[in-house]
């Protein structure tokens, strides 16, 4: 595989996950443009991935050139028209299909012609987001995952026209980002985020049933099935909101199934978000 010619990478939304990306992109040697509408929100992504580059050297994980080298490649931006200037750009924006949209259409009329467009959505068509560019063939899928500077994965999604110079260089951007990448056709939910729904949606009916504690079902799910996280502490970490959009996309598009649970709605109607509200299903307002 002939080594990729990205040099620049822009990371559109300085959230959990677009500073994530940005983390990886920067220390996997990109020079990084890191672009958000809100000052708050790219200090706050800044402060992150430095405090987690800080953490990889205190456990010897990372050695302090490579923090200093990661830290030296980032810039970050208010200025959309800079960001659009990449060899690469990554779209880490809400799963909302509208802004997404919108965000392509922008990108396309001000990016060079030979750039590549990719979204870190975790469900929805790349196909339709390449529909809103003339270069539909340069449109890709890149679910990466939270943690992302810990999780190993990316899953790669090819649109109808994602063409092959586009999955062979975004494979090699993933590869020098230290991640293992899966090429999935396109089909709603993926393959991660469609069983993931399923086993985090099933955990809230055991929990509205009284089937179990939820501490019960998490231990069951980690102790037994062998999984990193058990499936309440991950819709915690990921966003009850999240989840619920995911769901409510795969219920209208796959069916029945993926129904989501009422105690999940009404969890997000309380504003029972997940760590980044304070309280989910577990309650973290005391927690540093």
């Amino acid at each position: 595989m002939a080594e990729t010619k990205v040099r620049t990478i822009s990371v559109i939304g300085a959230g959990i996950m677009g500073s994530g990306i940005a983390h990886v992109s920067a220390a996997g040697g990109f020079r990084t443009l890191v672009y958000d509408i809100s000052a708050d929100v790219l200090n706050n992504g800044k402060q992150l991935i430095i405090a987690n580059l800080a953490k990889g050297v205190e456990l010897k994980k990372i050695a302090k050139e490579q923090m200093d080298s990661a830290l030296s490649n980032l810039t970050f931006s208010e200025n959309f028209e800079a960001a659009a200037q990449a060899d690469f750009t990554i779209e880490a924006i809400p799963e909302n299909m509208d802004l997404k949209l919108q965000t392509f259409a922008k990108l396309d009329r001000l990016a060079p012609p030979q750039a590549i467009f990719a979204s870190n959505t975790s469900a929805l068509s790349i196909t339709e987001m390449a529909a809103a560019t003339n270069r539909p063939s340069q449109m890709i899928g890149m679910h990466f995952f939270n943690p992302v500077h810990k999780m190993k994965l990316i899953e790669i999604i090819k649109g109808l026209e994602t063409n092959s110079q586009t999955l062979q260089t975004t494979e090699q951007v993933g590869q020098a980002m230290g991640k293992e990448t899966v090429e999935v056709r396109e089909s709603p939910g993926f393959v991660t985020s469609r069983i993931n729904a399923l086993i985090g949606n099933e955990a809230f009916y055991m929990l509205q049933e009284g089937i179990a504690r939820a501490e019960d079902i998490d231990r069951a799910l980690k102790l037994g099935l062998n999984h990193p996280m058990g499936p309440f502490e991950m819709v915690d970490l990921v966003g009850l909101d999240t989840r619920l959009s995911i769901l409510q996309f795969l219920h209208q598009t796959l069916g029945e199934k993926y129904r989501p649970c009422p105690l999940l709605i009404q969890y997000v109607k309380a504003g029972r978000l997940g760590r980044k509200s304070g309280k989910g299903v577990y309650d973290y307002s005391g927690k540093a």
